[in-house]
């Protein structure tokens, strides 16, 4: 979706996609393109007809484009580790054939948004940290310090939280139900959290984050690594906060994450992931 120039403002892309006989022509870039150097195919969202500026999201469409194509170039984007999980992907006039139209042509605006909802508000939110929470939940439960304690049980609360939100989302989509706004929320609540969980093992655990390890010492480097990331301006962060502060105030859902979370410290280690799933 994102392109050089258009990132939050999909409605201005440049992607263009020109009928032709049997599909489309295809041209336009992409920027930060996850995985791209190992797909087969693409999703592009590219318009199909002149911007109408009294409706700027509409005459856009979702094109599944073939990444073997001689007329796709894929380049890397460099993090600073060297690695490269984002790409630079340009089309140069690739041909799409009718049956690779995804979704209806004119409807992409509507697609794209309902597949950012699902994507923003998926388990990966609080599962990503979830290995390392257990760590610290068995590491807490040898330790008398309340502090620690309350820092985990924090966590606890946060992570079964989110769960919630992220399951109501995905169940609004499945309705046909928009949820544009709750999953922007699952996301940014989930990203904090992730900072959060490596934030509490550095003061809980007295282990050296490594790579190379096969104990909690790669956990806690994996997620340092994707913390790096993150940045804390996200556009939404005083609005998110605002809503945790009202949830405080008023105590709704708030006491039920406190008793789950005090019932997860005290619960054994081959209960807590039934505890915060409910089951």
């Amino acid at each position: 979706m994102s392109e050089p120039e258009s990132g939050s403002d999909l409605a201005s892309l440049r992607t263009r996609a020109t009928r032709c006989a049997g599909g489309w022509r295809v041209t336009g870039t992409k920027l930060w393109v996850t995985g791209a150097h190992r797909a087969h195919a693409l999703m592009v969202l590219a318009r199909t007809s002149p911007a109408d500026t009294a409706n700027r999201h509409a005459g856009l469409s979702q094109f599944i484009v073939a990444t073997t194509s001689s007329r796709v170039a894929i380049r890397p984007i460099r993090a600073l580790d060297g690695g490269h999980p984002f790409n630079e992907v340009v089309c140069d006039d690739v041909f799409v054939p009718d049956d690779m139209v995804l979704g209806e042509i004119g409807e992409g605006w509507r697609q794209v948004t309902s597949d950012l909802a699902f994507e923003r508000s998926g388990p990966e939110r609080f599962l990503s940290t979830y290995p390392l929470v257990e760590h610290l939940v068995r590491v807490v439960r040898r330790d008398a310090s309340d502090r620690h304690h309350a820092a985990v049980g924090a966590l606890l609360a946060r992570l079964w939280t989110l769960r919630q939100m992220s399951l109501a989302v995905a169940g609004s989509l499945a309705g046909g139900v928009a949820a544009e706004i709750p999953a922007a929320l699952v996301k940014d609540l989930g990203t904090r959290f992730e900072s959060e969980v490596v934030e509490v093992a550095r003061t809980v655990l007295d282990i050296e984050p490594d790579a190379s390890s096969d104990d909690a010492g790669a956990a806690i480097a994996h997620q340092i690594h994707g913390a790096l990331g993150i940045t804390h301006e996200h556009s939404l962060r005083l609005s998110t906060t605002r809503l945790w502060a009202w949830r405080e105030e008023w105590g709704s859902d708030v006491q039920a994450a406190r008793q789950v979370a005090a019932a997860a410290l005290a619960a054994g280690e081959q209960d807590l992931w039934p505890l915060l799933v409910g089951t």
